[in-house]
This record gives structure tokens, sequence and C-alpha cells, in this order.
């Protein structure tokens, strides 16, 4: 579910564009969109959030990013507003951090292992049926 912080910032995001603020793509209103709406966001959504995040927290760095800076504010603060800015950006990295480390321990906790002599067959066929054996633990 979108935080209160995350609604904030896709307001922001919307007032910016009234005000005639250029900054975010389709992609980002539909966001805003999403975010404002309260309802519960996919594991699709989530995924796309963090990557975007990941990829543009270098627009941090730019000029007008921060109020007080001129150009403020800049395009990539209007985007990062529109996804829900630092409130969806640490939001969404921890729902994909815990669902991979979820994962991560189903794998481990599996009754399925490679066997050790399964690893020199790497380079063989997959189709031959002697490159992978599991044996149950």
């Amino acid at each position: 579910m979108p935080t209160k912080g995350m609604k904030e910032e896709a307001e922001r995001y919307r007032e910016w564009k009234s005000e005639g603020e250029s900054g975010g793509t389709e992609v980002a209103a539909r966001r805003a969109t999403q975010i404002l709406s309260g309802n519960e966001l996919s594991g699709d959504v989530v995924i796309a959030m963090s990557a975007w995040f990941a990829r543009h927290e270098v627009d941090k760095q730019g000029e007008g990013f921060s109020p007080g800076e001129d150009g403020y504010p800049s395009n990539g603060r209007v985007a990062w507003a529109a996804w829900g800015g630092d409130a969806g950006f640490s939001w969404s990295r921890g729902i994909v951090n815990r669902e991979k480390n979820r994962k991560e321990k189903i794998w481990e906790g599996s009754a399925f292992s490679l066997q050790d002599e399964a690893q020199p067959a790497f380079g063989k066929s997959l189709w031959d049926g002697s490159a992978f054996r599991f044996t149950k633990n």
C-alpha cells in the first residue's frame, strides 16, 4: 500500500505539473495516479519502481533537485515526486529486498540440490540428459 509520504510526493508532482513544470513521462503520470489512488500496488509495479529509482538516483545530484537551488524543481525532481519521492524509493527497495531474501531462503531450505559432480557438466548440452542431476537431501 502506498505510504503517506509517497502520496504527498505524488500530490506535489500533480501540483508542479498543473503549474506547467516539465518532468516525468506518461508512465510517471500513471505511477502518481496509482500512488494517489491508495490502492495496493502489484509486485510488478513495486519492482518497476525500485528499478526506476535505482536508475534515476543520480538525478538527485543535478542542479535544481533541492529547494533553494537554481532551477528548482528540476525535471528530475518532478519525475522523482511522481514515483513517490524518497518515501517511494525506500519503500520499493525494502519490499524488493525482502522478497529477494525470502526467495533465497526458500531455495536454501529446499529438498533438492545440485550434486557436486554436476558442476563440471555445465558445458554439456542440457538436452542430453547428463548436464544436471538432482538428488533429494
